[in-house]
């Protein structure tokens, strides 16, 4: 043990300096001259200096639009190693006795799959969006504070690195470094008791990603408030930018106290205090400390997708978005009373009953502006010119798993329910409605609905409906397998599930079992094809050569980042550009419809 503190307080001494070192870099962090050449958001010409060249550029760069290039590759990756924790699970549980994880495997695989696609892949692939697109969408030249924006991302890196460090130690450390098997919500008393380093490497891994994600919501903040162009007003200002600012605002009030609590957490583990000892009724006030700022992440990682959906859905309906006024009002509703619902997370903790009944009204009513935003973008598509593009489809299946995953939701806010499904796989299967169901395909619509600004091409149409049908079969074929399994009774992080008849059947079990990870190979087939599809795209595809890839303009809705997009390919012909082969189909004819 004394050499895993040693070691761990090495890598965080190492860490702080990378950290103060960045911080004090020659150039005067508080002034800021961009990096990014050519013309600004609104259009003013700016002489700036030229970007360095090869990886200089990635690892000093303050535009706005490299770091969200960055923040969307990180996050991809963080999908790619969340996914195949996920498939490991799966197969793990294909049998009743386990096919090939041992108890602790397991349970270090849950704990991070869970750690990893919250936090290294949720926020930072918002994040993404919201740097390369806030800047353009409100005609700001750049993020309010660049170089801190920089910072932030690159809190992230060492934060991923400190959450996995546990797989990389545990061979050369012969198991004396393990990583964290706590799950994601790290209860206490076991997280307290865990006797391993890799529990602490985890949790200064997430206070750091917490440290970034509040630089990043101060400075969306700032950037929103004080870096509109002139004909941005409030009335005006974009439903994706609004959702960013709820957002950013929800952060504000939710990390700094995830943050204090695993303070508070390493102390007891490693100082002997007692702030959540079993004496003192410690394991509750974790409990209410965690799902304090737990719930308003649930809304914190949904929120930024409701508004990419809100954004993109309308321009492949040829019409501008129904209510958009109540669209706002909701999402400020659901920002206000998201901090009103935490303890719907423990009704089974012997909560007063009055308590409890309180939490479930507000637990029942933030239904109601999630159910005006749905009603809101099936308005929308009514009598709408729909047109199936991928990023259209991946709106659509949105909508219809957020409904199932609304829904379900709503089920467990209900005290009587809960307490026979809680801590089931119905509460596993409603979670990952709303996290890959929802929240993966708004990303998902998203990166292809931009894929032309991101990259000046154009990705394989076909392979992006491809994608699109192997993500919904998958999705719904795993997760409503897992809420058949909650209502057989089924608890969630176990290992094995051998029991015959005390629940339920064990061949009806191992059955919906089956299905899940069946529905999860076809899920990841379509991720695989996914990330075939933007790298080939990316270094080969057809060069986009109009600035409205979606002839968006002829219903009047071309927005302000593609009239950026616009102006840059006019700026390169220009300068001398080569023209070079224009965007074709499938079928390799000259593309006349938009998808």
């Amino acid at each position: 043990m004394a050499a895993g503190d040693l070691l761990l307080t090495g890598l965080m001494a190492v860490l702080l300096v990378g950290i103060a070192a960045l911080l004090t870099r020659i150039e005067d962090w508080r002034s800021y001259t961009p990096l990014a050449g050519g013309g600004s958001a609104t259009g003013e010409t700016v002489v700036h200096r030229e970007k360095p060249a090869g990886i200089v550029r990635w690892l000093t760069t303050v535009d706005h639009k490299d770091i969200g290039l960055l923040y969307g590759v990180y996050a991809v990756i963080a999908l790619a190693v969340g996914g195949i924790m996920a498939m490991l699970i799966r197969i793990q549980l294909v049998t009743p006795a386990g096919a090939i994880l041992g108890p602790n495997a397991y349970n270090s695989i849950l704990t991070s799959h869970g750690i990893t696609m919250l936090f290294l892949f949720g926020t930072p692939i918002i994040a993404a969006f919201a740097n390369y697109f806030i800047p353009l969408l409100i005609g700001a030249d750049d993020m309010a504070f660049p170089r801190i924006n920089a910072i932030a991302f690159w809190l992230l890196p060492p934060a991923a690195l400190l959450i996995w460090a546990g797989f990389f130690l545990a061979p050369v450390t012969d198991n004396m470094i393990e990583p964290a098997q706590t799950a994601w919500t790290m209860y206490t008393p076991l997280s307290v008791e865990q006797a391993n380093p890799g529990v602490d490497f985890m949790l200064l891994g997430l206070h750091l990603s917490g440290v970034a994600a509040t630089m990043g919501a101060i400075n969306f903040i700032a950037t929103v408030f004080t870096e509109r162009d002139d004909e941005v007003s409030w009335a005006s200002l974009d439903i994706f930018s609004w959702t960013i600012l709820t957002q950013s605002a929800l952060i504000l009030f939710a990390f700094p106290l995830l943050g204090s609590a695993i303070v508070m957490l390493l102390l007891d583990r490693n100082l002997a205090t007692t702030f959540f000892a079993v004496e003192g009724g410690g394991p509750l006030l974790w409990q209410h400390l965690f799902w304090f700022f737990g719930h308003p992440e649930v809304y914190i990682l949904v929120l930024p997708p409701m508004g990419l959906v809100s954004l993109i859905l309308p321009k492949f309906s040829g019409r501008k978005l129904f209510g958009f006024k109540f669209v706002v009002y909701s999402t400020l509703a659901i920002g206000v009373l998201s901090f009103g619902v935490w303890a719907h997370h423990m009704f089974s903790t012997g909560m007063d009953p009055r308590l409890r009944a309180s939490f479930m009204a507000v637990s029942l009513a933030i239904a109601i502006p999630s159910a005006v935003k749905t009603f809101n973008w099936i308005t929308t598509m009514w009598n709408g010119r729909l047109r199936l593009t991928s990023p259209m489809l991946f709106c659509i299946g949105f909508v219809s798993n957020f409904i199932i995953g609304g829904v379900t939701g709503v089920f467990l806010a209900a005290v009587p329910v809960d307490l026979i499904l809680h801590d089931t796989y119905y509460v596993v299967g409603h979670f990952h409605y709303i996290v890959m169901g929802a929240i993966g395909f708004a990303a998902f619509a998203g990166i292809y609905y931009w894929f032309p600004i991101f990259t000046g091409r154009m990705y394989q149409r076909t392979l992006g409906k491809a994608h699109f049908w192997l993500s919904m079969v998958g999705t719904n074929v795993t997760f409503f397998a897992m809420l058949a399994l909650g209502y057989l009774g089924m608890p969630r992080r176990y290992a094995t599930y051998q029991f015959d008849g005390a629940i339920a059947p064990l061949a009806q079990v191992e059955t919906f079992h089956l299905l899940a990870s069946v529905g999860a190979v076809i899920l990841f087939v379509g991720q695989l094809i996914f990330v075939w599809n933007i790298v080939q795209s990316w270094l080969e595809g057809p060069v986009v050569e109009d600035g409205d890839p979606w002839n968006l303009e002829d219903d009047g809705l071309l927005d302000r980042e593609f009239e950026w997009f616009d102006r840059k390919l006019e700026t390169a012909v220009t300068d001398g550009g080569e023209e070079e082969q224009s965007v074709l189909t499938d079928g390799g004819e000259r593309a006349e419809s938009d998808d």
